[in-house]
């Protein structure tokens, strides 16, 4: 009989770094669920190439800074799936560039209320299902921040690299509390990645070539590069690492 395959869900998996996450574990052996917003079209490009490496998969809609959907995901992951032992905590937005004092409080919100509260409520549903406290069967919890948190991003979108800042100290915090349970809480910190979140989402397509020179390594980073150091915090490899936050930023 077959082992059965560990399960990974992974929000915001529709495009960028949770794609390239998705579709590395299902690589890895991994079965993937993968949570979108709005555009299934691109979930279901993710869910067949997963599907060409061997895995079971499932797409699932939801809002991650609404509570009752954040639930619902775990549930439906877990359905078709069975349980989840594994958590990539990636859903996330910018909001247009610009300086905070000409950026409107609803884009400021939006962005808290996705990057911050929606990694909150999947961090706590995640540490209901997966913690042996609760009879869960233990796991990993990786949490996508940014070097925003450390940098900034002055002139960019300051209340961006705030919630990542939040971010980073939910993975410590988390991983302490979690620590006696099974589950391991760490976090990747990627630089200017090629994704096209500097186009939909930050509104400044020229950014990623106009930094390039503030990068040490002098290039782009890929999202398959951040999804390598992700796999590698979900594995066995990483057992005795919790509370980490790896960047993956060439340098900067």
């Amino acid at each position: 009989m077959s082992q059965k395959r560990p399960v990974v869900l992974i929000t915001g998996g529709s495009r960028g770094i949770g794609a390239a996450v998705a579709q590395l574990a299902a690589a890895r052996g991994y079965d993937v669920a993968i949570n979108f917003k709005s555009d299934r079209a691109a979930a279901e490009e993710v869910l067949a190439a997963c599907r060409i490496a061997g895995a079971n998969v499932v797409a699932c809609q939801g809002d991650m800074a609404r509570e009752e959907d954040v639930a619902r995901l775990f549930d439906e992951a877990v359905a078709a799936l069975g349980p989840v032992s594994h958590i990539v905590n990636n859903a996330g937005i910018t909001g247009r560039s610009g300086r905070l004092d000409a950026t409107a409080a609803e884009t400021i919100r939006a962005c808290i209320d996705i990057n911050v509260l929606g990694a909150i409520f999947v961090a706590r549903e995640a540490a209901r299902r997966l913690s042996t406290r609760h009879g869960g069967p233990g796991g990993t919890i990786v949490n996508i921040s940014s070097v925003a948190a450390r940098l900034g991003s002055a002139g960019e979108y300051v209340w961006y690299a705030a919630s990542k800042g939040a971010i980073d100290s939910l993975t410590v915090g988390l991983s302490q509390e979690l620590a006696g349970d099974g589950v391991r809480v760490n976090a990747v910190s990627p630089g200017i990645t090629r994704t096209d979140i500097h186009e939909k989402s930050t509104g400044d397509a020229a950014r990623v070539e106009r930094l390039r020179s503030r990068i040490p390594l002098n290039r782009i980073g890929e999202p398959e590069e951040v999804a390598e150091a992700v796999l590698f915090l979900m594995s066995d490899a990483a057992s005795y690492i919790t509370g980490a936050n790896i960047p993956v930023s060439g340098g900067r």
